[in-house]
């Protein structure tokens, strides 16, 4: 269980990071531009952890999967960028991925 939790700490991390990435302007503000470095480095140093346990497919298809649902969820409300119907099929498509993963590989370390 305890991996799991750095894979969070990784996906929490990394959302953060892509979040700032679009208020950094291009690296050109210096508040988001840290919070990019410090967020894409703790998020590789949390996916490393994960990596004892989790084999590193799962890992990263939870990762990715997980992120995009919370980066699209950031950019709705933070950029008022907000999904079409397609992209909100996509998005469900994604979620279900992960949870047949989760719930019925043998391949995911629980």
């Amino acid at each position: 269980m305890k991996y799991w939790g750095f894979l969070l700490l990784a996906i929490l991390a990394e959302t953060a990071a892509t979040t700032a990435l679009k208020a950094s302007a291009q690296f050109t503000k210096l508040g988001p531009s840290v919070v990019v470095v410090v967020g894409y480095g703790a998020a590789f140093y949390f996916l490393s952890l994960t990596l004892k346990s989790i084999p590193v497919g799962v890992a990263y298809a939870v990762w990715s999967g997980i992120g995009i649902l919370l980066i699209t969820l950031a950019g709705a409300v933070f950029y008022k960028q907000i999904p079409d119907a397609p992209a909100l099929l996509g998005l469900a498509l994604i979620l279900a991925g992960v949870i047949i993963i989760n719930l019925f590989s043998k391949t995911s370390a629980h």
